[in-house]
């Protein structure tokens, strides 16, 4: 008898810390901000506990068709959402909870001026984020909307520097920090954790305009506390953390 309410109360123990647990897939240039917004989620609700996985949208998706549990996915793009709606891994229909441009981005001390000069035939070195990630298939779209200033065939001739491709954009940007490359493309939101680099200019109205969605998920174990974390997202107050990280609101 004594062994059965032994079992009952540590059962009744790891239900009640599974009720305050969520987990939160997100994309890796959501690291600041959501870290942010998880910890005054946890303030607010006394008990919680929010765990975040940052990692490329693809690579997230992935892991979720795979069977990963989660509460929560928040993607770089529509397109990672739209695998995992397709595979009936969502409850509530994505809402889009914040939007971000691209910049160019080169070592402060870098000859490179303009996104002109990306074109150079040789001694560039340019790396992006693959284009399964979001960032690097908004980059290689930023490069071809470029064609409009500098003319056709520029995506073609910047492309031929290419010299590696990384699993996330924050990869891709350390290589540039770490002076491993000389250009790469980033999102806007990710300039204020960047060191020693500098922006190329890019015509206003040509950046591709990046949309993150957020959506609750079939196999998480917490709906209603992950209901509360979206909410609190879309909300005034987590609006403006987000927005303190150099991202847009809806």
């Amino acid at each position: 008898m004594r062994n059965l309410l032994i079992v009952s109360c540590l059962m009744a123990l790891i239900n009640l810390v599974s009720a305050a647990n969520i987990t939160v897939f997100a994309a890796s240039s959501l690291t600041e901000a959501f870290s942010t917004v998880a910890a005054v989620f946890e303030t607010q609700h006394p008990g919680t506990n929010v765990t975040l996985n940052f990692s490329g949208s693809s690579i997230l998706s992935s892991q979720l068709l795979q069977g990963a549990p989660a509460d929560v996915f928040a993607s770089a793009d529509e397109t990672q959402m739209t695998r995992i709606i397709d595979a009936g891994l969502t409850i509530t229909i994505p809402k889009v909870f914040a939007l971000n441009l691209l910049s160019i981005i080169t070592p402060v001390h870098s000859n490179l001026v303009s996104p002109k000069d990306l074109q150079a035939e040789s001694g560039i070195l340019l790396v992006l984020a693959t284009p399964e990630v979001p960032a690097g298939r908004y980059a290689r779209q930023l490069l071809t909307r470029l064609e409009k200033i500098y003319g056709v065939g520029f995506s073609q001739k910047v492309l031929s520097n290419l010299v590696s491709e990384e699993i996330s954009v924050r990869q891709a940007a350390a290589k540039v920090m770490l002076d491993e490359a000389d250009v790469t493309i980033v999102y806007r939101s990710d300039l204020h954790n960047l060191q020693g680099v500098k922006q190329l200019p890019i015509p206003e109205g040509l950046s591709p305009v990046a949309r993150f969605p957020i959506a609750l998920l079939s196999n998480g174990r917490n709906p209603e506390l992950a209901i509360k974390f979206i909410d609190f997202v879309l909300s005034s107050p987590g609006q403006n953390i987000i927005s303190q990280y150099g991202f847009i609101s809806p």
